[in-house]
């Protein structure tokens, strides 16, 4: 699985101290919009092998963490730059509208 499963343990080290540009999916049990970016996510981590990381964080069980972020729904996508959160995203987008972002970025 391309996707890391990231949480306040080690969010630091998988996100913050990360080479490579990080796409953060806050997610949420229950969250029918979450499941459908999922599998969507999945592809472009294949797609962005070696280029981008892209990780997977609930935030319903990582409150403060997502609050730290400003997330106040779910889904929300943030790209992180050399530990700094470089853009956000709140609500589902298309493939394509999520590859160009992580390429404007």
């Amino acid at each position: 699985m391309l996707v890391t499963e990231v949480d306040k343990e080690n969010f630091q080290s998988e996100v913050l101290e990360s080479e490579k540009l990080v796409l953060v999916d806050f997610w949420g049990d229950g969250c029918g919009p979450c499941k459908i970016i999922a599998p969507v996510l999945e592809e472009l981590a294949v797609e962005f092998e070696g280029k981008v990381k892209f990780a997977k964080l609930n935030a319903y069980e990582n409150l403060e963490l997502a609050a730290q972020y400003g997330v106040r729904a779910v889904p929300t996508l943030a790209i992180f730059k050399h530990g700094e959160l470089v853009d956000i995203v709140v609500g589902g987008m298309s493939k394509s509208d999520i590859s160009n972002w992580i390429r404007a970025c």
